[in-house]
């Protein structure tokens, strides 16, 4: 089995940011990408996601929770110039849904 330090130097050798929610939205890891990329840094580990949120955004997150916690893998929930940002669930061994992470692509050609 894959031990802690080992995954956070595979998620920290990734240039894109890569942030870790639980499913009470509370931040439970960022790789180094993510820690440079968000203003706040690694004093958003421990905090809620949806803090960082406007209302609209809040509640696009929750339903898509829902939504994964229903089956759905995986949602494009931003795509423009910069980049598309994906909302992926992470399930245990029992396919319970853990939480989730934003993942990042670059703009569609």
């Amino acid at each position: 089995m894959i031990d802690a330090t080992l995954m956070a130097a595979i998620l920290d050798s990734l240039k894109d940011p890569v942030l870790f929610a639980n499913t009470e939205h509370i931040i439970r890891y960022m790789n180094k990408a993510a820690i440079a990329h968000y203003s706040e840094g690694e004093s958003l580990i421990g905090r809620s996601l949806l803090d960082c949120h406007n209302e609209q955004s809040q509640q696009q997150i929750i339903e898509i929770l829902a939504a994964m916690q229903a089956g759905e893998e995986e949602r494009l929930i931003t795509d423009n110039e910069e980049h598309r940002i994906y909302m992926r669930a992470v399930r245990g061994a029992d396919g319970q849904v853990l939480g989730y992470y934003e993942r990042y692509e670059p703009p569609a050609e």
